[in-house]
């Protein structure tokens, strides 16, 4: 009962009949014997507003529903208390005091616009400022400033040179902060993937990828194991043992890492749970595809033994070449280009001869040529 009373008092506050429409004097009247000097002529012709319990939100008229007969005449009577509480002279007076000075503080703080000055045209320069008409029209380019262009340059090497300095000076400080790593122990066999792109905003930001080895789940006997094989599926690699999901559904890394972390956790307590095992159900790895990986040849690695081969036939290769450039059998390149250099220098130039053809009849007759020939 005390809480139907609580709520039927806020209730109440709430469902206030709707009154029409209030005219806003610029200051309060000396006098106000009742509501209805304030109603304008068009508007006191209205009807009057529905009464009681027709007047409701359509959220208290169910809660209004909903109370018993004892309930509802005390909601009757607070909501008649609230009523002619706000309909009194005196509060009347007070809210009509309250929207004059309301007014009054709006007018005062509204910008004065003088309309005898002219309008000025606004530059480009000027477009979206406060006082467009105080900035005036854009100024003569004189000559004495770059390009945007430029200055786009000019912002791009500000910006490099910050993150020089936060290079040069702040990132050593935070060898301060470093930790040695420690593998994760066996109580901890998820492993979650994040993907960062440094400050910038990129969808694929958001992804969480989750890993772990069947074989590494605590208290999960033979049958249970192969029950949660059976369950994720597709996600799971036989050649690895491994489970891979991930979830980039929610906005946020740490969402979508608590839903993987929860998902798992269904995932375990499904598989505990006795009462079907899948037994009937085959493991299917149809999914799977085998990577075949190329294994270097046994005979082609490196072994002290192939070294010392090696060295030992390199060493009988460079001894061979030696022998026969002592017995001349090697072309020596360079001297044989020098004396090809040294024949040119011995041999005349070509020159033109004038050879005349036999003449004959006309017209069958051989044309004189330019014959090129040796002296």
């Amino acid at each position: 009962m005390a809480t139907a009373v609580y709520r039927t008092g806020f209730a109440a506050l709430r469902c206030i009949p709707r009154t029409p429409f209030r005219r806003k004097f610029p200051t309060p009247p000396p006098t106000l014997p009742s509501f209805r000097t304030l109603i304008t002529p068009d508007i006191a012709t209205k009807p009057d507003p529905p009464v009681f319990p027709d007047n409701l939100d359509p959220d208290d008229r169910i809660y209004y529903d909903s109370l018993s007969r004892e309930e509802k005449l005390e909601f009757q009577q607070k909501a008649k208390a609230v009523d002619e509480h706000f309909s009194s002279a005196e509060v009347q007076m007070r809210l009509s005091a309250a929207v004059s000075e309301a007014a009054q503080e709006t007018d005062s703080k509204l910008p004065v616009v003088d309309e005898s000055r002219p309008k000025i045209k606004v530059g480009l320069m000027a477009m979206g400022e406060e006082d467009e008409q105080g900035a005036g029209e854009d100024e003569e380019f004189q000559g004495d400033d770059i390009s945007s262009l430029a200055h786009g340059e000019l912002e791009q090497h500000r910006e490099m040179r910050e993150y020089a300095r936060i290079a040069a000076w702040e990132m050593p400080l935070l060898s301060k902060l470093a930790k040695p790593f420690t593998p994760p122990s066996l109580d901890r066999p998820l492993r979650f993937r994040y993907t960062t792109y440094m400050g910038e905003t990129h969808p694929a930001a958001k992804k969480i990828v989750l890993e772990f080895c069947t074989r590494d789940l605590p208290s999960l006997t033979e049958a249970q194991r192969i029950k949660l094989i059976k369950l994720v599926g597709p996600r799971y690699n036989p050649q690895t043992d491994i489970v891979k999901m991930s979830s980039e559904m929610f906005e946020t890394q740490a969402q979508n890492k608590r839903y993987l972390g929860d998902l798992v956790d269904t995932l375990m307590e499904e598989a505990r749970n006795g009462e079907d095992m899948f037994e009937d159900v085959p493991v299917d790895f149809r999914h799977f595809k085998e990577k075949k990986t190329v294994e270097f040849p046994d005979e082609w690695k490196m072994t002290e033994a192939r070294r010392r081969q090696l060295e030992v036939d390199r060493e009988g290769r460079a001894r061979g070449e030696k022998e026969r450039e002592e017995r001349g059998e090697v072309a020596d390149g360079l001297g044989l280009i020098g004396n090809w250099v040294r024949s040119l220098s011995t041999r005349s130039e070509p020159v033109l001869a004038q050879v005349k053809a036999g003449t004959g009849k006309k017209g069958k007759g051989k044309v004189n040529a330019k014959a090129r020939v040796r002296r």
